[in-house]
């Protein structure tokens, strides 16, 4: 089988400020980053042919996105063979899978591929997402159909947005016999590795006194089970095989899973490889909610059906001497909400072995990194 992952190859990444409520520009947090991802990968923005990002220049939430595909040309003063902006992609990294098929496809050599998010800050001006889809916009004339539809089948029964994680801890904890001080060893492991990332929001530490004691968002679901929005933006350069400036420094994809749904995703991406769960060393899973993350550990394969609860009992597996290290970075609970491209770069600096005061006491080989929930899912298998 002819495969479009060997045919690229990550050469560069970038990371602009981020924080909460920054009150910066979005388009100057995106040229940050995306200048920051050129530079690392040995290039000038005149190589570079190809932009790709998720969701685009439009969303139905204030801050969703910072910046389009037309933006960053713009600002960059890119020349372009090719490019790719768009919501309905595989999950949020279903950006870089574009980059990937763009390269191996011939149409670009060089990809820049970027998320941005203002969140933090454009939430405390116009309101945060509930307010958004209830009151029909409030963001300055951004478009809302997307959120209007999906909120008029719970809005009417009080079931906002964290309450789809709610029902599916609660089920876990029916069915399973799942614990909330189990659920909590994926926000206090997050938080342990969040310490020691100076680009983390979240650093100070949490106890699981304080986890408990926590204000409940939609029960279960405290606070601390949920990611925090945050400004700030992300940026890679996807080139073809054998134009890395510097191949010694690249990351390889091994596997791509761009299927819908959290166990269709992983099936696919294990398809294309002949690498197994028990190669992987290091995991960076989408934790938009605790739960998700613990979905994802079922998915991959790492545990069976409704078994993650007692995988990351204790934090130990998880830890950085565990069997899996996971969300080393903080995740998108202590890091930032950055939509899996949070996870993606911190996989790419621990393969490089670059991540500094957090890195990995052995330094990764192979790692694993997921996106999003439910139908709206990727997977990324990547080496060194």
């Amino acid at each position: 089988m002819s495969r479009a992952e060997s045919a690229a190859v990550i050469t560069g990444v970038g990371r602009s400020r981020v924080g909460r409520r920054l009150g910066a520009d979005p388009w100057v947090l995106t040229a940050e980053a995306a200048l920051a991802a050129i530079a690392d990968a040995g290039l000038s923005p005149d190589d570079v042919d190809g932009v790709s990002t998720y969701p685009g220049a439009f969303w139905s939430t204030p801050g969703i996105t910072g910046a389009g595909v037309d933006d960053v040309r713009a600002l960059l003063g890119l020349r372009t063979r090719w490019h790719c902006g768009g919501g309905e992609l595989a999950g949020q990294l279903g950006a870089m899978v574009n980059a990937v098929l763009a390269v191996a496809g011939g149409l670009a050599t060089h990809v820049l591929c970027f998320r941005t998010v203002w969140e933090s800050t454009a939430q405390q001006a116009y309101g945060g997402r509930a307010a958004t889809l209830l009151d029909g916009g409030g963001s300055g004339g951004r478009p809302v159909r997307f959120g209007r539809e999906l909120a008029q089948w719970t809005t009417p029964f009080g079931i906002g947005y964290p309450c789809h994680a709610a029902l599916d801890m609660r089920r876990r904890m029916e069915l399973a016999g799942a614990t909330r001080e189990q659920f909590a060893q994926v926000a206090l492991v997050a938080r342990r590795y969040a310490a020691a990332n100076d680009a983390a929001v979240y650093r100070e530490p949490l106890t699981m006194e304080q986890y408990l004691d926590a204000r409940l968002i939609s029960d279960p679901v405290c606070v601390y089970d949920c990611d925090v929005p945050v400004d700030g933006s992300v940026a890679f350069v996807v080139s073809r095989a054998g134009h890395a400036p510097d191949p010694a420094r690249a990351v390889t994809f091994e596997a791509i899973g761009s299927a819908s749904g959290f166990d269709e995703a992983a099936a696919m991406m294990w398809d294309r490889t002949d690498l197994k769960p028990a190669d992987v060393d290091v995991a960076q899973l989408y934790d938009g909610f605790t739960v998700y993350a613990l979905r994802w550990l079922e998915a991959l394969g790492f545990c069976g059906a409704h078994e993650a609860t007692d995988f990351v009992d204790g934090g130990t597996r998880i830890g950085p001497d565990g069997e899996l290290p996971m969300n080393t970075g903080g995740g998108q609970l202590s890091g930032g909400r950055l939509h899996g491209f949070g996870g993606l770069l911190e996989a790419c600096l621990q393969l490089r072995g670059e991540a500094g005061a957090h890195q990995l006491p052995d330094v990764p080989r192979v790692a694993v990194v997921t996106s999003g929930a439910e139908a709206f899912t990727s997977a990324l298998l990547l080496s060194r």
